[in-house]
C-alpha cells in the first residue's frame, strides 16, 4: 500500500488514496480525456483558459483577456481543471476499489502445475505442464492435494473439492461425473481422491480471468444503455457548443448595435459552456457503471457482460425453480395425525423409532418434530440392540424391529400392502387424512406396527421464510413470479399459493420452459431464471437473464450469462434489485445533471450580457453580488457538486420495493426538483463567500 494513503473506511474502504490522486492526475491527458466527449470539452476549455492566463501574467493589458481581472481568469481556469480532476477522481476510487477486489481474486489463482494425460483418460500416464499453457479440450486428472489449474468438466471419478478461495465458502462440496455437479472451477483444490477433468477454458478465459476483467475498468466495455447515454450527452454537448459558439457574434453585434456594454470574453463563454453541458453525470457516468459491476461482483456472482446486468434492472418476469429457490427442497414433518384408538404421542413415539436410524432429511425431522412435542428422550441406537430396516425403492418402506415390535413407515399404498398381509386394514379415517395431506400439497407418511396402522406423518415441503414478502416486493414492482416445479398440478397449487407466487407452471420438462420463455418473450416480457442442469440448458439460453449455478454442469455455465459462484437459487432476485438499482442511479443522477442548468442560466445569462441589455438584470433572481462573483460561483458550484455526488454514484440510489410509475415520480421530485433547487442555494452561499473574502 502506498505510504501516502490512508486508514479507510466505508466509502473508500478497499481504495488506495493515494493511487487514486495519483491516477486522477495522470488521466489529465488528451487521449484519456478524448473517451468522454463531455469532459474533453471542459479539457480544452482548460487549456485555453490556461493560455489566456499565462498570456495575461506577462501582459496584463492583453486583450485576449478582454479586460478581465487577472485574478478572475485565475480562478476560472483553476476551477475549470479541478472540474476535471473531480471527475477523475470519482472514476479513479471506483476503480480503485474494483483494483483491490481484483487484486484478492489474482492471489486465487495459482500458477501450479498440470497432469496432462497423455493416452485417453489412463491416469498413470501424464506429463507435467505450466497450467498456463493447458488449452480447451485438454485432459488432465487432479488428485488429492492438487489444485485444480483451470476450469473444467469431470469426465471420470469423485471427489471432496475446496472452493473457499472462489466461493468463500468453507465446507467443501463433491463433484463426480455423469450428474449435474460435475464442474470444477481453477483455483480450487482437491481434499479427497481424484478426479479426471476435461478442460473447458483457454487461458485468460476461466471464471477468475472473467471476475477480474469485469472488475478493471481498462477491460470493461460500455453496456448498452451507458452508450445510448453517452450518445445523448453527446448531442447535448455539441448542441451548447453550437449555442456558445454564436454568442461571441451576438455579443459582437449587440455592443456595436447598442453603443454601450462590454463583448463576452472567451473565458467567460468558457465558463458558461462548461456550466451547461452535462458535467455531473459526464464526469460520474463511468463510476456508475464500474460500481454496479462490483456490487454484482460482491454478490459473488459472474456475468459475462454489462448487458446481462441492465437487463436484469428491466426484466418483468422470474421463473423460480420450486426446490431450492422456495422451498428448502427437503421435506420436513410438521404434524402427527393418530388414527382410531391411538394417541398423537404413541403416534409420535412409533415414528420416532422407525426413524432412529434413517439419515434423510426427512426422517430426521420426525425425530426432532417427536422430541420437541412431547419431549422425548433421546435414545442410544446401539444400546438399543434393535434391527433396523432400510428404505428400499422396490418396498417403500423403512422401520424398525425392537422387542418383539415390528414399526414400519412409508408410503399409504405400500403400507397398506404389508397391513393386510398381516390380517390388518387401513381404518377410513386414516385413508382421508392421506387423501387431505395430498390436496394441501403434502407428502403423507403412514406408519403401521404390526398388524395396526397408527396414523399419517405429515411431510410438508417448507417454504422458506422471507420468501413471500419478497415476492409482493417484486410484484409491486410490476415483476411476475412463476414458480416451476416436476409436482403435479394439484401440490403445485398449494405450494404457489402459500409462497405467493403469481403463476406456476407444474410437472415442467425442459420443452415445456422453453416454450413458455418463448411465449412471455412474445408477448414483449423479459425473462429471468436460474438453472444448474444440462436440461435447463436450452432455457437458459432463452431467457434474458440466465444465472447457471456453479455447482452445476459446463453446459448449463454456457448457456447462461451469469454464474453464481455460491449456488443460490434465490440470488437471482438480488441480482434484479443491483440490476435495478444501477438503472436507477444513473437515471437519478441524469435527471439531477440536466434539472442543475436552470440555475446557471439565471447566474451567467445576466452576468454576460447585462451591461449590453440591463434589461436582463430581471434574470438576477438570487442577487449575486456581480457579474464576476456570479460566474466565479457557478464554475465552482459545477465542479463542487461532482465530488458532493461520488458517494451516491458509488453507493447506488437507494433501493426500494415499488411500482415504477411511484420510483419515478419520487426520483423526479428528489433529483429534477432537487437539482433544480440545490443550484440556486449552492451558487448564492458560494457568491456570499466570495463577496466576503472581497473578490466581487
Amino acid at each position: 500500500m502506498s505510504a501516502t494513503s490512508t486508514k479507510k473506511t466505508g466509502l473508500f474502504e478497499g481504495a488506495d488514496l493515494g493511487s487514486v490522486f495519483k491516477n486522477s492526475i495522470l488521466r489529465l491527458n488528451p487521449i484519456y480525456q478524448a473517451r468522454n466527449p463531455v469532459m474533453f470539452l471542459v479539457f480544452v476549455g482548460s487549456i485555453i483558459t490556461t493560455g489566456i492566463f499565462a498570456v495575461m501574467l506577462v501582459k496584463p493589458d492583453s486583450v485576449i483577456g478582454g479586460g478581465q481581472p487577472l485574478w478572475f481568469v485565475g480562478l476560472i481556469t483553476f476551477w475549470l481543471w479541478f472540474t476535471l480532476l473531480f471527475a477523475n477522481f470519482a472514476e479513479a476510487i471506483a476503480e480503485g476499489k474494483g483494483k483491490a477486489q481484483a487484486d484478492s481474486l489474482k492471489k486465487s489463482r495459482r500458477d501450479v502445475p498440470a497432469k496432462k494425460l497423455v493416452k485417453g483418460t489412463d491416469r498413470s500416464k501424464f506429463q507435467s505442464i505450466a497450467a498456463n499453457t493447458l488449452r480447451k479440450g485438454d485432459i488432465i486428472v487432479v488428485e488429492a492435494g492438487d489444485f485444480v489449474p483451470s476450469d473444467g468438466q469431470v469426465i471420470e471419478g469423485i471427489a471432496s473439492v475446496d472452493e473457499s478461495a472462489v466461493t468463500g465458502e468453507s465446507a467443501p462440496v463433491i463433484r463426480e461425473s455423469g450428474g449435474d455437479r460435475d464442474a470444477v472451477t481453477g483455483g480450487t483444490r482437491v481434499l479427497s481422491d481424484w478426479i479426471v477433468v476435461r478442460v473447458t477454458s483457454d487461458p485468460g478465459e476461466s471464471f477468475l480471468d472473467r471476475m477480474i476483467s469485469l472488475v478493471e475498468s481498462a477491460k470493461r466495455q460500455k453496456t448498452p444503455n451507458e452508450i445510448a447515454l453517452s450518445i445523448l450527452l453527446a448531442a447535448l454537448t455539441i448542441i451548447f457548443l453550437l449555442v456558445c459558439a454564436t454568442l461571441l457574434p451576438f455579443s459582437l453585434f449587440g455592443v456595436e448595435r447598442a453603443g454601450s456594454g462590454t463583448v463576452i470574453t472567451i473565458t467567460v463563454l468558457i465558463a458558461l459552456l462548461v456550466c451547461l453541458i452535462p458535467t455531473t453525470i459526464g464526469g460520474l457516468l463511468s463510476a456508475i457503471g464500474i460500481s454496479g459491476m462490483q456490487r454484482l461482483i460482491k454478490a459473488n456472482v459472474i456475468a459475462t457482460s454489462g448487458r446481462a446486468v441492465e437487463a436484469a434492472g428491466d426484466v418483468n418476469v422470474l421463473l423460480l425453480d420450486k426446490t431450492g429457490t422456495i422451498t428448502f427442497g427437503n421435506r420436513q414433518a410438521v404434524e402427527f395425525f393418530a388414527g382410531p384408538g391411538v394417541t398423537q404421542q404413541q403416534l409420535a413415539e412409533a415414528a420416532e423409532l422407525s426413524s432412529l436410524a434413517d439419515e434423510t432429511p426427512e426422517g430426521r425431522s420426525i425425530v426432532v418434530l417427536a422430541r420437541k412435542l412431547f419431549g422425548l428422550p433421546d435414545k442410544d441406537i446401539q444400546s438399543l440392540k434393535a434391527e433396523f430396516i432400510p428404505f428400499s425403492a422396490e418396498q417403500r418402506v423403512s422401520g424398525i424391529v425392537i422387542n418383539e415390535r415390528h414399526i414400519l413407515k412409508g408410503a399409504g399404498d405400500a403400507i397398506a400392502k404389508l397391513v393386510a398381509l398381516k390380517g390388518g386394514s387401513v381404518p377410513h379415517e386414516v385413508t382421508v387424512m392421506i387423501e387431505d395431506i395430498a390436496r394441501q400439497g403434502g407428502t403423507p407418511l403412514t406408519v403401521a406396527e404390526g398388524n395396526q396402522v397408527l396414523g399419517v406423518v405429515y411431510l410438508k415441503d417448507i417454504v422458506k421464510p422471507g420468501i413471500k414478502a419478497r415476492l409482493a416486493d417484486l410484484r409491486k414492482m410490476g415483476i411476475k413470479s412463476v414458480m416451476i416445479t416436476g409436482d403435479n398440478p394439484l401440490t403445485a397449487a398449494a405450494i404457489a399459493s402459500e409462497a405467493g407466487v403469481d403463476d406456476f407452471l407444474a410437472q415442467a420438462t425442459p420443452e415445456t420452459k422453453l416454450k413458455y420463455i418463448r411465449q412471455m418473450q412474445e408477448g414483449g416480457e423479459l425473462v429471468a431464471m436460474v438453472g444448474d442442469g444440462t436440461n435447463d440448458a436450452p432455457a437458459l439460453a432463452q431467457s434474458d437473464v440466465a444465472v447457471a449455478m456453479n455447482s452445476g454442469t459446463q453446459a448449463a455455465k454456457e448457456a447462461g450469462n451469469m454464474v453464481d459462484l455460491d449456488s443460490d437459487p434465490t440470488k437471482l432476485i438480488e441480482i434484479v434489485e443491483i440490476g435495478k438499482q444501477l438503472l436507477m442511479t444513473r437515471g437519478s443522477l441524469t435527471t439531477f445533471s440536466i434539472a442543475n442548468d436552470l440555475a446557471k442560466y439565471f447566474a451567467i445569462i445576466p452576468a454576460a450580457f447585462a451591461t449590453t441589455y440591463p434589461v436582463l438584470g430581471a434574470l438576477n433572481v438570487m442577487h449575486l453580488a456581480s457579474p464576476q462573483s456570479a460566474i466565479l460561483a457557478a464554475v465552482i458550484f459545477n465542479a463542487l457538486i461532482i465530488i458532493a455526488l461520488v458517494p451516491l454514484a458509488l453507493k447506488g440510489v437507494k433501493y426500494r420495493a415499488e411500482p415504477a410509475a411511484k420510483m419515478l415520480s419520487r426520483n423526479m421530485f428528489v433529483y429534477g426538483l432537487g437539482g433544480i433547487i440545490a443550484p440556486f442555494i449552492g451558487i448564492k452561499l458560494i457568491d456570499m463567500a466570495l463577496a466576503a473574502v472581497g473578490l466581487a
